[in-house]
C-alpha cells in the first residue's frame, strides 16, 4: 500500500473555495494530511542524499488574515525551525498543478554562495537537468520557463541574478497537470517523485553552503 493514495480534482479544487476561513479548513482536512504523509515519506531518503539531517515543514499560512492561498505545500530542510533560510525542497499544489521544487528563495542568507557554486558548475548541472525541467525566479507565482527553452544563457542570467537582486530567487524542478493520471496513482507518483529527487539533491549538493550542518559520516 503506498503512503498517499495519490491526489484527486478535489484536491485541487480546494484553491477555488471562496474565502479564508473555508479554504483553510479544506486544506487542512483534505490537503494537509497528504503533505504530511510526504513529508515524512521523503525526510530519511532526502537526509541520505544531502547527507544533511532533512526536516519537513507543511505550510501553515498562519500569517494570513484577508486572502486565502493560492497554493500549499511540503518543503524539507536541514533545521527543525523552518526552511526558508535554507536551500530546501518542495512537494506542493497550485489550483493548475502539482509542483517538486528544489528552492532558494529570498530570506535565504546563502544566495550569494549558492550562485556562485552554480555559476562554477553550471556545465555539470545542465549536462543532468533534463530538458523538461523548469525553472522559476519567483515562488510566489505558478508560472514556470523550462531548461530547454531558457537554454545555458537564461539558467545562467537566473543564476547570476540571484546573488544581485535582493528579492531573487531560483526554483528548479518539475510541474504535473492536475489531470495527469499519475497523480491519482500513489505508488507511480512516489516513483516519479523519487526520480525528480535524485536529480534535484545532486543540485542541492553542488550548491551548499559551507554553514549548513551536515550528518556525521
Amino acid at each position: 500500500m503506498s503512503v498517499i493514495s495519490g491526489f484527486t480534482q478535489e484536491d485541487f479544487d480546494v484553491f477555488s473555495i471562496e474565502g479564508l476561513d473555508a479554504r483553510m479548513e479544506a486544506i487542512k482536512t483534505i490537503i494537509r494530511p497528504k503533505l504530511e504523509a510526504l513529508g515524512q515519506h521523503f525526510a530519511p531518503s532526502l537526509s541520505v542524499a544531502t547527507g544533511n539531517e532533512m526536516f519537513s515543514h507543511v505550510a501553515k499560512h498562519a500569517r494570513r488574515t484577508v486572502n486565502p492561498p493560492n497554493d500549499t505545500w511540503v518543503a524539507w530542510a536541514a533545521d527543525k525551525r523552518g526552511y526558508k533560510k535554507h536551500p530546501h525542497f518542495q512537494v506542493g499544489l497550485w489550483g493548475t498543478h502539482l509542483f517538486v521544487w528544489y528552492a532558494v528563495i529570498y530570506e535565504s542568507p546563502a544566495k550569494g554562495q549558492v550562485s556562485e557554486a552554480m555559476r562554477t558548475h553550471l556545465e555539470e548541472i545542465l549536462s543532468f537537468v533534463p530538458d523538461h525541467f523548469r525553472w522559476s525566479p519567483d515562488h510566489m507565482q505558478p508560472t514556470s520557463t523550462s531548461s530547454a527553452e531558457l537554454g545555458k544563457e537564461g539558467i545562467r542570467k537566473l543564476v547570476d541574478r540571484l546573488a544581485t537582486v535582493k528579492k531573487a530567487e531560483i526554483l528548479c524542478g518539475i510541474n504535473i497537470d492536475r489531470h495527469d493520471p499519475i497523480l491519482t496513482d500513489g505508488t507511480a507518483l512516489l516513483a516519479r517523485l523519487d526520480e525528480t529527487f535524485a536529480i534535484l539533491t545532486k543540485l542541492y549538493r553542488i550548491a551548499q553552503p559551507t554553514t549548513e550542518p551536515s550528518l556525521p559520516v
